[in-house]
Order: structure tokens, then sequence, then C-alpha cells
């Protein structure tokens, strides 16, 4: 891995943290494979951290079948709410987006797009 490609990935790793959206699985994750970047722990953890990643982003269609759940009405602030995000969510795919455009899901979909630039 380059250092501009790891440094990107920080960057974006620390935003990930920083998101209200991102689950404490994937903060975890970021966080550990910030402290591997640069070590020889580094190609374990990348490869975790890809795995968790891959796992907790979000499609637009998955964002739509949460939103429109009893429990997206009740994370989202009701059911008019979850409407509204479930619209969203085929406006954004309509315009071709293939996941939730939340910051954390925009993190991780920047980050997955080096994924193998990361891994070599």
């Amino acid at each position: 891995m380059t250092k501009e490609t790891r440094d990107f990935a920080i960057e974006k790793s620390k935003e990930l943290i920083a998101s209200p959206t991102c689950s404490a699985e994937a903060k975890s994750a970021a966080q550990a494979w910030i402290e591997a970047a640069g070590t020889d722990r580094e190609e374990a953890e990348t490869k975790a951290y890809i795995a968790e990643l891959e796992a907790d982003i979000v499609t637009v269609d998955g964002l739509r079948d949460f939103a429109l759940s009893p429990m997206g009405a009740q994370i989202f602030g009701g059911e008019e709410a979850a409407k509204g995000i479930a619209a969203h969510a085929m406006e954004i795919k309509e315009k071709g987006a293939l996941y939730c455009d939340c910051p954390a899901c925009a993190a991780v979909e920047a980050i997955l797009k080096k994924k193998e630039l990361l891994l070599d």
C-alpha cells in the first residue's frame, strides 16, 4: 500500500469514527486499523477492516426497507419521517447511488473504492 493510499484511508477512517451514524463495530475496526497502519500488523488489520466495512455498508434498498419497517419508524422519529428517508433512498438510487449517503456509509464507500490498493 502506498503512503498516499494509507493517508487517504486514515482520513476517511477518522471521518467514519466521527460520524454519528457509524456502528460501534465499524468504529472499533477503524480505530484498530489506524493504530496498525504502517506496522507489521497492517496487512491483517486491513483484511479485517475491509470485511467489517463490507458487512456494515447499507445499500439504498436496505435503507429503504429498514426505513419502512417498524424499527425504522422508531429510529427515524416516526412513520412520516421514516417514509421521507425511504423516499430519499429511492431518489438517490434513481441518480445511480448504490449505497446510503449518510456520513458513515459515504466514508465506507470511499474506502472500499480503494480496496484493491489497500490490499496491495
